[in-house]
């Protein structure tokens, strides 16, 4: 086969595998500026008119083949995504995809971990039976924009987790200092908008740090050299502990009151295995009173201040004092107008 069909065969396929698959919403499907960006060393030259000629073809030859199709046809730009085969009928295949979700699901629903098995749900079934239009994952939280990062640092960072290899970066820290290092990756967390690797450094045996993404400026992954795995490292316990929330993450024996809509959610979705509920007394300002023990990070303060009104913290002392100081700041934010 000459080399040249050889690698347009490669191109097309990972063209159209880059792309959304199914039933994808026109938001999320993708135009060709941003094809090029993503699979620019697929369309090499400086000539972007070139360039945007060689995608066009591409994408007009998956479409005349059935593997793709266009979501706005006469729209300005054209946005494109895969097309899926018809769902297999075959009892037997049915069986086995339904096998594959109840392992899912019981996989999940100990841990009551519903994120987990939505994202799963939409990645891993062999015959995707949901999509994006089906299924929704919303945060009950504001969510920022996400940082921006280099995407050959982005790259490195998840080759060398994979592989589990060492990690050259040069990183810029807060005060603006950059610097030279070599990381050993343990795992990488998403908090908020920002991923972090927990990851320890050159020769040191401990402790196992963390570094911003964003901050890296240049990484590349050492093959010829393994990561040194950190002795106890547990991202788990990491999360639960609160490293990855910056707070101290001691436990604490957490006691509120709570009315309104906190009410009702705390009474199906617990701040802790173990939480205990009690009526609050008939001429109490609150519905219920909550207990837990719970690590106390910055997290756990964010949620309390976010709840307004609708929770009063009773003990420990400590938490109580600085949701009091922290409400006070608030109040001279918004001083009552005249």
């Amino acid at each position: 086969m000459p080399a040249i069909h050889s690698t347009r065969i490669e191109r097309l396929d990972r063209l159209e595998r880059v792309l959304p698959r199914g039933t994808a919403s026109v938001q999320s499907c993708l135009e060709g500026a941003r094809l090029l960006a993503i699979l620019g060393d697929a369309y090499p030259g400086d000539n972007e008119k070139a360039r945007r000629r060689a995608l066009q073809r591409d994408l007009d030859e998956l479409v005349k083949t059935g593997r793709i199709e266009a979501v706005n046809p006469g729209g300005k730009p054209l946005r494109y995504r895969r097309l899926l085969d018809e769902p297999d009928e075959n009892p037997k295949v049915w069986q086995y995809t339904l096998r594959q979700i109840r392992d899912l699901v019981a996989e999940a629903l100990p841990a009551r971990r519903l994120d987990r098995l939505w994202h799963r749900l939409l990645a891993e079934i062999d015959e995707p039976i949901l999509d994006e239009t089906r299924v929704r994952i919303l945060p009950d939280t504001l969510r920022l924009q996400p940082v921006e990062l280099y995407p050959e640092v982005l790259g490195a960072v998840i080759e060398a987790l994979a592989k589990q290899r060492a990690l050259k970066v040069l990183y810029e820290d807060a005060r603006s200092v950059r610097g030279e290092a070599v990381l050993h990756p343990q795992a990488l967390i998403q908090r908020g908008p920002i991923p972090y690797l927990f990851a320890l450094k050159n020769g040191e045996s401990e402790p196992v740090r963390l570094y911003a993404l964003h901050r890296m400026i240049r990484a590349e992954a050492v093959m010829e050299e393994c990561a040194r795995a950190a002795e106890g490292f547990d991202l788990d316990r990491a999360i639960a502990g609160g490293q990855a929330d910056f707070g101290q993450g001691e436990t604490i024996d957490l006691e509120l009151r709570v009315r309104g809509y906190l009410a009702g959610v705390l009474g199906v979705c617990p701040l802790a295995p173990g939480q205990r509920i009690e009526d609050e007394p008939p001429d109490s300002e609150f519905d219920l009173r909550v207990s837990a023990r719970v690590p106390s990070t910055g997290q756990l303060l964010r949620w309390l201040l976010g709840a307004g009104d609708n929770v009063e913290v009773l003990a420990p002392v400590e938490l109580r004092c600085v949701m009091a100081a922290q409400t006070a700041k608030m109040a001279l934010l918004y001083p009552e107008s005249a």
